[in-house]
């Protein structure tokens, strides 16, 4: 057993419509050590991307419902910060730059060798033991890798994907006030209620405190301290 496997399982989400290749990387995955969550269609695991944390996910290009590239785009747009390995079909090199560009961290080929793949993925999972940003707020900070608020004493809160997609669209520009509607595009666009931003705010509050948002009177909210 690898020194990796000496820790929790790490946590992936394989996002991939072959249901024969999803049963045998699923399996060969779980030998080494991960636990696998997945998903057959790009809607599914947007959802599952966007309610559930994961220390690496493998998503296809090619996706039934919601394209890989698309799927793949949105996660970044939320946060989803988790490294991504791409597969795809397509191996030239304009199909690896838009990979790339649209957040993958790395690009696979098929067919392809699973000891490099699982290779690749160990690779990606050391590396994301060494993210570490941190965005201020007021007294407190946002630990994006671990998805918690840490407050002045020490203490450390959790919050849910979305709680922490919308605290950290504030957090990373303090000084601007967003509509609820700029909010809607950014944070919920799946969302279909139009009280959802304030239903949100509404659970940053109680988790941090009234002032942790700041209500703008007529326009919409910004960040504001713990």
């Amino acid at each position: 057993m690898t020194q990796e496997h000496m820790r929790d399982p790490w946590r992936l989400l394989l996002v991939e419509d072959d249901r024969e290749l999803v049963g045998m990387l699923t399996e060969i995955l779980r030998d080494e050590g991960y636990a696998v969550d997945v998903a057959t269609d790009g809607q599914r695991g947007l959802h599952l991307g966007l309610t559930r944390t994961y220390d690496v996910l493998v998503i296809d290009r090619r996706l039934p419902v919601l394209d890989g590239l698309d799927l793949l785009r949105r996660l970044r747009s939320r946060p989803v910060r988790s490294p991504v390995l791409l597969l795809t079909g397509m191996g030239s090199v304009p199909d690896r730059v838009d990979g790339l560009d649209a957040g993958a961290d790395d690009y696979l080929a098929k067919p392809f060798d699973l000891d490099e793949l699982t290779a690749r993925l160990r690779a990606l999972c050391r590396r994301s033991l060494d993210v570490s940003e941190v965005l201020r707020i007021g007294t407190g900070r946002l630990d994006v890798s671990r998805r918690e608020v840490v407050l002045a004493d020490g203490e450390r809160i959790s919050l849910a994907a979305r709680e922490f997609a919308l605290l950290w669209v504030l957090a990373t520009r303090p000084d601007a006030v967003y509509s609820r509607a700029e909010l809607r595009r950014t944070v919920f666009e799946e969302a279909h209620a139009p009280s959802i931003v304030d239903t949100y705010v509404y659970y940053l509050r109680r988790k941090l405190g009234r002032k942790a948002v700041r209500t703008v009177r007529g326009v919409g909210y910004r960040l504001g301290a713990l």
